[in-house]
């Protein structure tokens, strides 16, 4: 089965959102909602997308002590959010507190956050304090992967490099989620760990996020359509 496109509303404010929603119609029912534009427009912004018919992914990686997180993940499917993200590196006792949150609303999922896109692994290795020589990203992946199954997650969010042993590693049914999907020959701007469509959907990812190969191109919906064919 192909993933899930998940186009990435990283816009200023609710016009902007709604009027890309109203766009690409039926060519997309699944949108991300992230921290520019939640801070712009809070909960509004959930409710309305969601009044549209399509789902919402709520990417607001929260990262805090449990009950924070659990108040927070409690909120986000109270107003209609299909996807959540926590930072795995949040802990057990975090993650367990997210996964119970969702659990009173049976249709929202948690997803935990492994590395960022954005770094690769020198970055990685200088966040933690550890030696470069001796990490190995796809080994960091499959250990907070580890974690969050253990906590009840429903799967992780990683780059195309470690799907495939996220998928081999916790199982098949352990979800997997790519963000940073450029099309072929594509800018990555401010990502490291990028890929394309088809290399995605051949990992058995379950869902993609696209943003600006999508939102920024001359002809949103042709885009969105080129998309689809290349995740199969």
């Amino acid at each position: 089965m192909s993933p899930v496109p998940i186009v990435a509303l990283d816009v200023p404010d609710a016009g902007a959102a709604l009027s890309l929603v109203e766009e690409l119609g039926d060519a997309c029912r699944f949108y991300k909602i992230g921290s520019e534009l939640f801070t712009a427009c809070g909960p509004s912004i959930v409710r309305q997308v969601r009044s549209t018919g399509a789902d919402v992914f709520l990417d607001l990686k929260f990262h805090d002590i449990p009950n924070t997180v659990s108040g927070a993940v409690r909120r986000a499917a109270a107003m209609g959010a299909r996807l959540v993200t926590v930072h795995a590196a949040g802990g057990l006792a975090m993650l367990r507190a997210a996964v119970a949150a969702a659990g009173d609303a049976s249709d929202c999922a948690v997803l935990a956050v492994t590395v960022l896109t954005s770094l690769d692994g020198g970055e990685l290795a200088a966040t933690w304090g550890r030696d470069p020589l001796q990490l190995q990203m796809v080994d960091e992946v499959i250990r907070l992967g580890t974690l969050a199954r253990e906590a009840g997650a429903a799967g992780v969010v990683c780059s195309a490099r470690e799907a495939r042993a996220v998928k081999e590693g916790l199982g098949p049914s352990f979800a997997v989620l790519i963000p940073g999907i450029r099309m072929t020959g594509g800018a990555v701007h401010d990502q490291s760990r990028t890929s394309t469509p088809a290399e995605a959907a051949a990992t058995g990812a379950d869902y993609v996020v696209v943003g600006r190969a999508v939102t920024a191109a001359s002809d949103r919906a042709r885009a969105m359509r080129e998309l689809q064919l290349q995740l199969g």
